[in-house]
């Protein structure tokens, strides 16, 4: 073990201290650590020391140490299977240490319950948030909490008036009395916040927590987050995105293989070395070689005039044999319905399509196949994948046709070769094809979704928010792999949030606001910024 964080801490408060001659608008940027730090004075909230976790022969976890001070945003990072998710679970009660100890506010807190550390104000605010979508929004923050109390006998007014003062409180506005299932993500995720800060919440771990949000949304989230930290509340935000940690947090701890690799400040720190302390190699940021498109090729798919009444409309593109387009906008911009309108799940009004010189209808999944047209969708897990059944059926259920011998039928031998050769090539992290899909890590889920259309042998590929939920080194994986693509000549089509992604891989991008096209660029002739600017329509 490497005896704790007690002298890292000392150089945190050296850093944080060091003068600067911003001018006003940065040291407003600055001042966040400086707040932190004033409140780490005051001693370490939670400490954890020599953390050990084994499982079946597997360490997940190797003699980690950490600790948070009050009002501290730190950023825990690592790829999946890392050990985040089981160093979480240690925190919040849910799993034992084979080894090592977890005390909050100097006292022994390893043994204690998960109910104790929610008394002592220890909450997570998981993906999904945890929220009951057929109550209300204020019921969902105060009854589970009256609850908590025992109450047996519900005090609605009372209820309400808790949840509104803690919402006046971080200067939000949530509609109490709206049903959740009704509520954007963002909002979901400030009644998640609201309802862990009434129930007395000193340490708030945030799962991932931008996964679902849009640029705009994001911003409103840190600002939320940036005003708790400086009354003294502690995060602990899980991500993978290190441009949002190197924007939100203090301090980074990032985790491989169950041992930490990385405990620093943020600031004078690069995101590539975060990226190499995750994955104990070099990520480039730089965009990918590309060969350029043939001038003298024909489209290899037309969308003219493309219109779905209250979705999009006025839709017209082409995409080149191995041209990489991307589709850029804020949520409800109109990409995903576009996306499903070419793979015939939400067919046009009006428009045509055409696919190697040749007018194609598209009014199903079938006719979109027929025409060679293939769709990841960006939920994997209830649109992408059957994740009960064996890796190995998951890929080559769209190659059956493809597969089928002498006398119509498909033999074990054919079926795991052809298995074998998608999870060789895609490098999908595996012992067996014969696993249940539902074991692998998010980002080889990703790849075997990927997998399985590439196993149909598609001259168009869709991919809606490949990379979302994935880590650093998986989201490299999953951007070669689109390289690879794109030089066997397969057009791609790429949605996004990331605007850097697009900037690594796409040719062409295109931007949509309120369902239409508002600008078309080539990217090796635009800026990140610019295009930000489109998106955002603050470009004049």
């Amino acid at each position: 073990c490497d005896g704790g964080p007690a002298a890292r801490h000392v150089q945190n408060i050296k850093i944080a201290a060091a003068p600067t001659a911003a001018g006003e608008d940065e040291l407003t940027m600055v001042a966040e650590p400086h707040r932190q730090d004033a409140h780490a004075s005051e001693g370490a909230l939670l400490s954890a020391t020599c953390i050990e976790k084994h499982y079946a022969g597997i360490t997940a976890l190797a003699g980690v140490s950490f600790e948070i001070h009050r009002g501290e945003i730190l950023a825990l990072a690592g790829e999946n299977g890392s050990g985040k998710s089981t160093l979480i679970k240690i925190i919040a009660g849910v799993e034992k240490p084979d080894a090592g100890s977890l005390s909050i506010d100097g006292v022994d807190w390893t043994h204690r319950s998960p109910a104790e550390r929610i008394g002592a104000g220890i909450q997570i605010i998981y993906q999904d948030f945890a929220l009951f979508p057929n109550l209300s929004a204020g019921e969902n923050i105060w009854l589970p909490i009256q609850h908590s109390q025992g109450r047996r006998i519900v005090a609605r007014a009372r209820g309400l008036a808790l949840a509104r003062r803690v919402m006046d409180e971080i200067g939000v506005g949530i509609d109490f009395e709206r049903p959740v299932s009704e509520l954007p993500v963002s909002q979901k995720q400030v009644v998640a916040i609201i309802r862990a800060l009434a129930n007395d919440a000193r340490l708030l771990i945030m799962d991932e927590p931008t996964t679902a949000l849009t640029h705009r949304e994001v911003q409103h989230l840190f600002r939320i987050v940036r005003r708790l930290a400086a009354d003294g509340i502690s995060f602990i935000f899980v991500s993978h995105k290190l441009q949002e940690v190197s924007e939100i947090c203090g301090r980074v701890v990032v985790l491989r293989n169950g041992t930490k690799t990385l405990d620093r400040p943020v600031r004078g720190l690069s995101e590539k070395e975060m990226a190499r302390a995750m994955t104990g190699r070099e990520i480039s940021g730089e965009r990918y070689a590309r060969p350029g498109i043939d001038a003298n090729a024909g489209p290899l798919l037309n969308g003219s005039g493309l219109g779905r009444d209250g979705e999009y409309q006025d839709i017209s593109f082409t995409l080149a044999p191995g041209e990489v387009l991307g589709l850029a906008g804020l949520m409800g911009a109109g990409r995903t319905a576009i996306a499903k309108a070419l793979f015939g799940l939400a067919p046009t009004d009006r428009g045509s399509i055409e696919v190697d010189g040749q007018p194609v209808k598209v009014r199903t999944v079938g006719d979109a196949i027929r025409a060679g047209i293939a769709y990841v969708p960006e939920d994997r897990l209830s649109e992408g994948l059957f994740l009960d059944f064996p890796i190995g059926d998951n890929i080559v259920v769209r190659a059956l046709d493809r597969l089928v011998g002498r006398g119509g039928w498909i033999t074990g031998p054919r079926k795991t070769a052809e298995a074998d050769n998608w999870i060789r090539r895609l490098s999908i992290k595996t012992p067996s094809a014969r696993l249940p899909v539902s074991s692998l890590s998010g980002g080889n889920q990703q790849r075997v979704v990927l997998a399985k259309w590439m196993a149909s042998h598609p001259s168009i590929l869709i991919l809606n928010r490949p990379t979302v939920g994935v880590d650093v080194g998986s989201k490299a994986g999953i951007l070669e792999i689109i390289m690879k693509l794109a030089a066997e000549k397969v057009g791609v089509i790429v949605i996004s949030d990331d605007l850097p992604e697009i900037m690594q891989v796409c040719d062409q991008v295109i931007v949509l606001r309120g369902g239409r096209i508002v600008a078309k660029r080539r990217v090796e002739d635009s800026s990140e910024a610019e295009i930000m600017q489109i998106v955002s329509g603050s470009a004049a």
